[in-house]
Order: structure tokens, then sequence, then C-alpha cells
């Protein structure tokens, strides 16, 4: 929201600078986002001088320039050609000098050289009004009133006066604020200054020779209808001061009389609409919905279907405007205009929010709308304008207001205490302190007791219907700076189990990030085709299509599609990572669990001169497996084959019986599904399992051994169908205090071995934490690990 800093003045006698005003507002909950300095008319007529026309003589050398000699105050005459036709020697005009640069209404800006023109020289330009922005006029130049003194800067004689935009991020809330009125309530009550209100004393009603009658079908969609007839008025361009006031706020001028009901719109926050008179057919207006289906052109000229629910302004024979939202393309105001009538209403908001979402259409008038105005402005607010229009399009007021109005809305009742506010607030700010805000910011005290307050909160303050919402307007007034930091701080224990999801979820999501992995979120809604167990899939009753019927089993087939959709736009190295749900039914019962997967395809690292690509493997992945679980500190996990159908080949990690991730190449009916024709890997976490181990985790610290480590290798031969994991347990129960790592150094399967053999290569290494570890200790735990591995893994040592 915009907010001009001379217009808030006119509502508030201070001698306050922008900047502090600007922060007055945004200690009061008006958050000023920028504040700049603007000019209504670009470059504010800076250079540009009244200028004496003292001689003008045709030019040799051209049949349509002028040469003049001018005085601009300076003591010395500036000669100057001009092709204007009316030109001539006595005039006042408007001069730009050398140096000068102007901005014209239409084209870009240009600066103002000493240059010769078929001979002559030119040491400025005489302007026209379109020339330095100050209207559309090109029929010649600007010639002033005599007495205007020689000299006189443009900008003092047009009575441009910089400004200040306050840039507002206006809460949803706050609908009271969105004018200068609303804005200047909040700087009066924080000031403890009174507000100048515009003076409509001077309306009055000339005649009642044209009413309209109006009719109001539909009073819970608009539950007060205002307006009036003014007749005689002559649409044409806005005067200056209208045009500058609504260039700083960013509006556009139309016409005078629709310039005012948006200046009346940013002034007071009553919207307005002005119709065409001679448009209402029947001499009626009738306030109604209207059948669904019904096209109505817009006033940018689009063709729009109405909804039954969408309230309308109605002529006897057709919808004349959106009401609240947009107008027609037939009843607005245009220059044949003669009579208008001109509407002041309350809307209701849900009603009005409806109809501009369902047609996307965002307008000032719907914005105040849609968040709640003030229902006691209507009439005041058609007497401002009614005034304004006769002072910058004349006419008279020919009928009596109309006002509808069968169920005023009453004032919010809010009973409150003391000791609820100084609670809330934190602090005993005084109940004289209290009352003097409250009725600072219109809120009526209609009975006071030793314990608080009965109060009546006007209207048009929508979002103050509570003691907690009055207590919140008191402390935004106060000053949430004066509220004093407690050296003691009050807190309840937080008893919720730790870590919690989140911190683990980040801290898996930080390892894969700074990794090069990316993190996608996908819909969970999917295909039925692609379950494995369509009965015990959760499938939606009323799909909106048949790609969205039923709700994931699985996050396999997401990032499957991520990946098709990458590698179609050339996109084949990718490393995704996605946490999500997954849904299924068992025995009537719905089952919602937490997943994490993991996908990597393409090549491993990317593209480099010293070294080629190498494709990404199973091993790529089983280290990203093993990496985050190691992060996490999840140990003790048992390694098995997989069993999974969509894998083609892959192992799982078991622990305490429960599958806890599942990991290999997809398989290639699944790939098949969603068009994929590269390999990729997928690992399956289930991230409730995962949580629940790491809550297990206890860490403990412990110094770094000062003792050397020693390491010893085995090689043995052993049947095919054990695996790493199931020797590598063997070990660990075998010595649980000296035996510190096991890794596989060498694999090796082929003819040389006996059938149904392989060879495992494994490094032991041992530490004491307490002393160096002799031969003879480590010869001990040697021994009987290679009797263990025999025993229970049939190994047969190699020597």
């Amino acid at each position: 929201m915009k907010i001009s800093y001379n217009w808030l003045k006119e509502f508030i006698d201070t001698d306050k600078t922008p900047a502090e005003l600007s922060t007055i507002l945004t200690g009061t909950g008006l958050e000023v986002e920028s504040l700049e300095m603007v000019q209504a008319i670009p470059g504010g007529l800076e250079g540009l001088v009244i200028g004496y026309v003292k001689e003008c003589v045709d030019h040799a050398n051209s049949d349509h320039l002028h040469v003049t000699k001018v005085d601009v105050g300076t003591g010395e005459d500036l000669q100057i050609v001009c092709g204007a036709n009316n030109v001539a020697a006595g005039q006042k005009v408007v001069v730009a000098t050398v140096g000068t640069t102007i901005y014209p209404t239409v084209g870009e800006p240009f600066s103002i050289k000493k240059s010769k023109i078929r001979g002559e020289v030119s040491e400025g330009m005489i302007c026209a009004e379109d020339e330095i922005g100050l209207g559309h006029d090109h029929a010649g130049i600007m010639v002033l009133d005599a007495d205007v003194p020689v000299g006189t800067l443009a900008k003092d004689h047009f009575k441009l006066n910089d400004d200040y935009m306050y840039e507002i991020g206006l809460t949803p809330n706050r609908a009271d604020a969105a004018s200068h009125l609303g804005t200047a309530r909040d700087i009066a009550a924080f000031l403890k200054i009174g507000i100048n209100k515009p003076d409509v004393s001077a309306f009055k009603v000339e005649s009642n020779t044209s009413p309209i009658q109006v009719v109001v079908e539909n009073e819970t969609a608009a539950p007060r209808y205002s307006g009036l007839t003014i007749s005689d008025v002559k649409v044409g361009e806005s005067p200056a001061w209208l045009k500058e006031r609504l260039a700083v706020i960013g509006v556009r001028s139309i016409n005078n009389v629709v310039d005012v009901t948006n200046y009346v719109l940013h002034e007071l926050g009553q919207p307005l609409h002005a119709f065409d008179a001679a448009a209402i057919t029947g001499n009626k207006v009738i306030v109604k919905t209207v059948a669904e289906g019904t096209v109505f052109k817009t006033l940018d000229d689009v063709d729009r279907k109405l909804s039954a629910d969408d309230l309308m302004i109605c002529n006897a024979d057709e919808a004349m405007c959106i009401a609240g939202v947009f107008g027609g393309a037939k009843s607005g105001v245009s220059e044949s205009t003669t009579d208008i009538f001109l509407e002041s209403a309350f809307f209701n908001a849900v009603s009005v929010r409806k109809t501009s979402k369902r047609f996307g259409l965002k307008t000032d008038a719907s914005f105040r709308f849609e968040r709640g105005t003030d229902p006691d402005m209507t009439v005041f607010a058609l007497k401002r304008a009614a005034l304004l229009i006769q002072q910058v399009a004349g006419g008279k007021v020919t009928s009596e207001i109309f006002d509808h109005y069968p169920q005023p809305v009453a004032p919010f009742a809010v009973d409150i205490t003391y000791n609820t506010i100084d609670r809330l607030i934190g602090k005993a700010i005084g109940n004289d302190t209290i009352k003097s805000i409250i009725t600072a910011l219109d809120i009526k005290i209609v009975n006071e007791t030793a314990e608080g307050l009965s109060l009546q909160v006007p209207p048009y303050r929508v979002d103050v219907t509570r003691d907690v919402d009055v207590v919140e307007e008191i402390l935004r007034i106060y000053g949430y700076n004066n509220i004093e930091i407690p050296t003691q701080i009050r807190a309840s224990l937080n008893n919720s189990i730790r870590p919690e999801k989140d911190t683990v979820q980040n801290v898996i999501a930080d390892l894969l990030s700074a990794n090069g992995f990316n993190e996608m979120l996908a819909n969970s809604l999917t295909k039925l085709a692609y379950s494995d167990n369509p009965d015990d899939a959760v499938k939606i009753v009323n799909p909106l299509s048949s790609d969205l019927d039923a709700m994931r089993q699985t996050l396999l087939y997401s990032g499957l599609e991520a990946i098709a959709y990458n590698q179609n736009r050339r996109a084949a190295d990718l490393k995704f990572y996605e946490f999500g749900k997954v849904y299924s039914t068992k025995e009537d019962k719905y089952i919602e669990t937490q997943r994490f997967s993991v996908f990597i395809t393409g090549a491993n690292t990317a593209e480099q001169w010293n070294q080629k690509q190498k494709p990404v493997t199973f091993y790529n992945l089983k280290a990203v497996v093993d990496g985050i679980l190691k992060r996490l500190k999840i140990t003790d996990v048992v390694v098995e084959d997989s069993t999974c159908s969509k894998l083609a080949f892959g192992l799982q990690y078991m622990l305490n019986g429960k599958q806890l991730v599942k990991f290999g190449q997809v398989g290639a009916n699944a790939l098949k599904k969603v068009d994929v024709d590269k390999e990729v890997y997928y690992a399956d976490f289930n991230f409730d399992l995962v949580l629940n181990a790491v809550r297990k985790n206890v860490i403990v610290y412990q110094e770094v051994s000062k003792f050397p480590a020693v390491r010893r290798d085995l090689s043995m031969l052993v049947d095919t169908a054990v695996t790493f994991g199931q020797l590598k347990q063997i070990a660990q129960r075998t010595d649980k205090k000296l035996l510190k790592e096991v890794n596989v150094f060498d694999v090796y399967q082929g003819d040389k071995l006996p059938a149904g053999k392989k060879s495992y290569a494994l490094s032991f290494v041992l530490q004491d934490t307490e002393k160096t570890l002799t031969d003879k200790a480590v010869d001990a735990v040697m021994q009987k690990l290679i009797y263990n591995l025999g025993k229970e893994a049939g190994a047969e040592i190699r020597k």
C-alpha cells in the first residue's frame, strides 16, 4: 500500500519528518518497507523558468520558425529559435535553459543544448504543455498570465512540491489502515493529537429532480447501499493538483470524475463507483444476483460468465457492474457523460472475496471490500466525493441521498480487566495510560470499574473483537520497544522426544546437499497402475484424473518420474533425495509411513579434462547409504540380500529384525513403467525406524587412545553364500575390547578355486586404550578369530 507524506499531513498537525513518521508507523504495526522521495511530474520541472518574450521575428531561412529574445531574469537575454505558431512578443512563457533535462508526457527525456538551427543560435527552448509533462496539449507553447514574475522557477509557479511515498506492508487484519485516514489514525494515537477529517458541511442537495430508484434485493451481500445523482457535470481532464496527488501513489489519471472516486478511495478507504446515469435504463438500480452463466462484459472488454452467487449492480434490463470488484463496459463514465449516479456501499467481505477470486480480478476496491470496510463511512464519503466532483467537474446534486441500511452494524462489545492487560503486556503501564490509548484509537469506554473497562469498538476495526485484541492495540501504540526485557524468564520444560524429526531430517539433507544431491518434493497422489498391490492401495473416491487416482505406496515412481523429466531435457547425471509419506490399507485400516529415498543415475562425476567420466555403480549408492548411517551413528545392522521385487539386485540392512533400508539397481519392469532407459540406483529408508534408532543412541565421549594400533590380515576360503557382513559380525562378537575395525580389501572368485567357494581377504585393526599391545595379546585374539570364523562360517584360512 502506498501512502503520501504530504497527504498524511492534511489529516494530522505534526512537524515530524518523513523518516520520523516512518519509524512511528513501523512501531505501530504498519511496517514501512520503503520510503522514497517522489515527484508528481518526472524531473520536478528542474531547470525550467518563467521568461518574457521581448522580441519575435521570422527566421530568415525558414517559413515556420521564429527567432526570439527572451528575458529569464538573469540580466542577459537568451536567443531562442521557436517553431510554435502562437509565439509572440510580450508573452510570459516557460523556458528550458541550456543543460536542462525535460520529461515529455510521451517519449523519452532529453537534454537542452546550445545549438544552431538553420544558421541561428538557439540557447534554450520555449515549452509546450506536453513537452514538460504538464499535460497532453501540443497545439502551441504555454502562454502564462502577464503578472507572473520573470525568472520565477516553474516548479514554484505551478506549485509543485516534493513528496515522500511510503510503501507499507499492510497485513490482512489491518483493513482499517488501507487509506490515508486510517494510517493517520495510528500516527495521531501515537502522538496523542487529533485528526483533521475533510469538511463536508458545504454539501447540499440543490434539487430532487433526478432521483434514481434503488432496490436492494440481496441485503446479506449488500448490508448498506448509498447513492446520489449529480447532474450537468463536465467530464474532462483533472486539474494538476488532483493528478499530482494520485501520481505520487502510483494511480493513473483517467478523467476528473473517476479520479475523484479514486482520490476518496485512497483518502478515506471507501470505494466508490460512478455510473453514467444515461446507462441506467428504467431509471432504476437493482442490487441483486443474476442467473448462472450470464455473460457480462467488464471495463477491460472481457466477456465473463457470472455465477449465481456474484452480486451485481443492475439497471432495469441488464447488469452494469460486478459489485465491489469491477465495472461494466457500458455504464462507465465517458467524455459524453453529463449526469452520474454515485454509489457508496458496504458489501459483504466474503461475497466480494469469492467473486474476486473466481474471476482473478484484484482491484483497489476489492482489496478493501474483501478485508472489511467501514459501514459508517458510506454517506460521509458520498458527500466528500460530491463536493470534489463539483469542484473539478461542475454540476449539482439533483437527488436526495439514498441510504439503504436496514440492520446497522453494531460496535463490538468487549470487556477487559486491567489485570489481563498488565499480564499480557508483561508490565504495568498505568490505568490512565491505558484509557488514553483506548480513547485515541476511537474505542469508546462505556463503563469503568476498579477491575476494568467495558468497551465499544467501532465496526471498521474488524480485527478487534476480543480482549486480547484490545491488549494488542494498546501495546502497539504504547510501543513494543518500551517493554523492558525482564531479568527473570519463566519457561516450561519441553518434554518432547529428542532429537526431533526435523532435526534428523536436516542432518541428512545437509549431508546429501553438500555432496551434490538435490532435494525433490513430489505429489502424494499418483497412478494406481504403479501399484504392485492395488487391493492394498488407498484409492481416491473422486479423482481429478486417471493419473492421480491413488495415494502412493512407494517413493520410487515419483523419483523415476523426476528422472525421466530431466533426462528428456538432456540432464542425464542426477542425484535426488526425497522425504515423504507412503500410504496403504490393511484390514480396513489406513497405514501412513514416513520414508526417505535416494536416487542416483548417469555419471558419478562431472566431465573433466584429466579424467574420464565413470557411470555410477551400486557401490556409489552403498557408500551414500553407509555414509548416512555412519553420520547418524546407527550401527549393528544386519546385511542381507534384498527381497524387493522392484530391484534387479541389491541389499537390505536389518535392525532388530526390521528392514531399515533397502537399496540397489532398479529393475527393468519399474523403469519401463516410467519410460526411463538408463540405469537407476535407488535406496529406500524406513524413516520411522531411522528416527527410533537415532533416539536410542547414547553419545559417549572417550579420550583418543595414546597407544598404537596393530593391523593383522587374514585370507580365507568361504562358501559363496557367506557374506562379508556375516564375517564382520562373527569377528565383532569374538572380541569387543581390542578389535576396532574389520574391513575387506580383496575378493576373488574364479576357476582356480574349488566349486562353490570364494576368497576373502580381511584386515583387522586392534588397539588397547590403556597400554601398547604385545604380540602375545594380538596372537591370542587372532587365534580366537580364526577358530570362530571356521566354526561359524566354515572359513578355511589360506596360508
